[in-house]
């Protein structure tokens, strides 16, 4: 079973849920970009706050497809996610054997947004064990994928809306209530191997 999907940054927990169970994801290389979406942006759980976390980008217009986005490293971008990170999970129970994966992947200063955020997920979905197969394609879902979510997990909306998480609460670091949604690294960093079992007891039946 395929699901087709657009591809985001360090994806929010209902995005796991939501190709929990396929066997094969395809990405979108032929879209159009969009601002204020997931495509450059996740959230993480701080000391004080719940952090947006975005990557700045070159351009960036509709005009342009995702697969061409160059990511915009005049800005210090890259120090503040990866403090950011240090800074929210570096005390967690699995940082220490996470984040090496992580931050190998950054250290590669690629040029494009698509390619970073491929790789950032193929790093996420090996430490889920998840045995997910990535297909990018350009054939706009017309063979292949028998589900097609693109469009629907809206960064603009809440995930209360949509039909594929529903909070399994974990122990986070910080805080006294459940942050739900937050991206995969906070599920990672916290849990470990039990992360899998968790995303399973969080989607919605």
């Amino acid at each position: 079973m395929a699901i087709f999907t657009e591809l985001f940054y360090l994806p929010s927990l209902e995005y796991f849920t939501a190709i929990l169970g396929h066997e094969e994801v395809f990405l979108d290389s032929g879209e159009r970009y969009q601002k204020q979406t997931y495509r450059n942006r996740t959230r993480i759980r701080m000391a004080n706050k719940i952090e947006t976390l975005s990557v700045p980008v070159l351009g960036g217009n509709k005009k342009v497809a995702y697969k061409d986005i160059k990511i915009d490293y005049s800005q210090k971008w890259k120090n503040v996610h990866l403090r950011g990170i240090i800074s929210a999970y570096g005390k967690a129970p699995f940082f220490e054997y996470f984040f090496p994966y992580l931050d190998r992947v950054y250290g590669k200063n690629l040029t494009y947004l698509f390619d970073l955020n491929f790789e950032l997920l193929t790093v996420c979905l090996r430490l889920l064990q998840l045995n997910v197969r990535l297909t990018i394609s350009n054939d706009n879902g017309q063979i292949g994928p028998k589900e097609d979510i693109r469009g629907i997990l809206d960064a603009k909306q809440s995930f209360s809306e949509r039909s594929f998480y529903n909070p399994q609460p974990y122990i986070q670091l910080f805080g006294v209530d459940f942050a739900p949604d937050l991206s995969v690294v906070d599920l990672l960093f916290c849990e470990g191997n039990e992360a899998k079992n968790i995303l399973q007891a969080s989607q919605k039946k």
